[in-house]
């Protein structure tokens, strides 16, 4: 039974240990403990006793962005054409449709999210337009607009 030699293997790599945390409360010792509520590193009851003078809260957890959708960039200078400045609505009326909750609510479906970025980053947007009203989602929330900014006896609609 021979014995097993040691290899000396170079620090880069060795297992990496987890760097040492100090006391955040004393901010002298080593911490050994974390504050159930708030996860502040500590290294007494003392200072654990210390730190529970002032009330603390346990961190809110920030949200992942969801990296599976690409979102392309949006080129907010692109200009648009409008051939008759009657198709263009009044500010009282876009002003109805951003700030209804059923059109707020309908802009939370991700179906159609996807929809009208299509279109509004497509090189042939009538096309783009025309692909999305096959769809019932687009076709739902478009009537959900036009009752909005419809007015009785207005024909252009």
């Amino acid at each position: 039974m021979g014995m097993r030699k040691r290899k000396k293997v170079p620090k880069s790599l060795a297992p990496l240990t987890p760097p040492k945390k100090g006391c955040k409360v004393c901010e002298k010792a080593e911490s050994k403990y974390k504050c159930p509520a708030c996860f502040i590193p500590y290294c007494s009851l003392i200072c654990f006793k210390k730190h529970k003078e002032t009330p603390c809260d346990k961190p809110v957890p920030v949200p992942e962005i969801d990296t599976s959708i690409a979102i392309s960039t949006i080129d907010v200078d692109r200009p648009c054409y409008i051939d008759d400045d009657e198709d263009v609505l009044p500010q009282s009326q876009l002003e109805c449709i951003a700030s209804s909750n059923e059109i707020r609510d309908a802009l939370k479906d991700e179906d159609l999210q996807k929809l009208i970025r299509d279109i509004d980053s497509s090189a042939d947007a009538r096309t783009e337009l025309d692909k999305a009203m096959e769809q019932q989602v687009f076709r739902m929330f478009t009537e959900k607009i036009l009752s909005l900014v419809s007015r009785p006896g207005d024909q252009r609609l």
